[in-house]
């Protein structure tokens, strides 16, 4: 699959040695929704599911994107960060469809930094997995996501998917 994500970023496989960035970029994603929230636990979701079966890929910006340009006579800075640091991620699993029996591919993560929303980044991300998971056969590609999180919804949406169950939870108390 090519290395070029979009003009100005490329994306990488990410390996093994990659896990504690994956955690911080998970904490992230979920701090973005819930700010006041822990999600310290979320290094065990990495360790019981990271493996060279979920693959995760990184994007970075690719090389002299980070350069000043010149833009209707303003000088325009596209990036404050380095430009091996990643400003985006993605990382796959597999599910099974409970109606089919059939294995598919399942986004865990997507995540984009703020400062690099709005480029294009998740929708080539998003492209980009369905390319990966056609060629390896898969016939459907799912996720998850929070009915608070209006700007993926939209996403989602604008790409095609489509709502297939609901996933419901009821608060518990511990008092009798």
């Amino acid at each position: 699959m090519p290395n070029q994500l979009l003009p100005g970023y490329k994306i990488r496989l990410g390996s093994s040695l990659d896990r504690a960035l994956l955690v911080k970029f998970m904490q992230r994603s979920y701090q973005d929704i819930f700010p006041q929230a822990d999600f310290s636990h979320l290094a065990q979701t990495v360790e019981q599911y990271f493996s060279s079966k979920t693959p995760l890929w990184w994007v970075e910006e690719a090389e002299g994107a980070e350069e000043a340009e010149e833009a209707e006579g303003e000088k325009k800075i596209l990036s404050p960060s380095s430009p091996s640091s990643p400003v985006a991620c993605l990382w796959v699993g597999n599910a099974i469809d409970q109606v089919t029996g059939t294995r598919h591919a399942h986004i865990f993560l997507l995540y984009v930094l703020p400062e690099y929303r709005r480029r294009g980044i998740g929708t080539a991300l998003m492209k980009y997995v369905e390319n990966w998971a056609n060629q390896r056969g898969d016939r459907q590609l799912g996720l998850q996501v929070f009915q608070s999180n209006q700007p993926a919804l939209n996403l989602y949406h604008q790409l095609g998917y489509q709502t297939q169950s609901l996933w419901m939870v009821k608060s518990l108390s511990t008092e009798k």
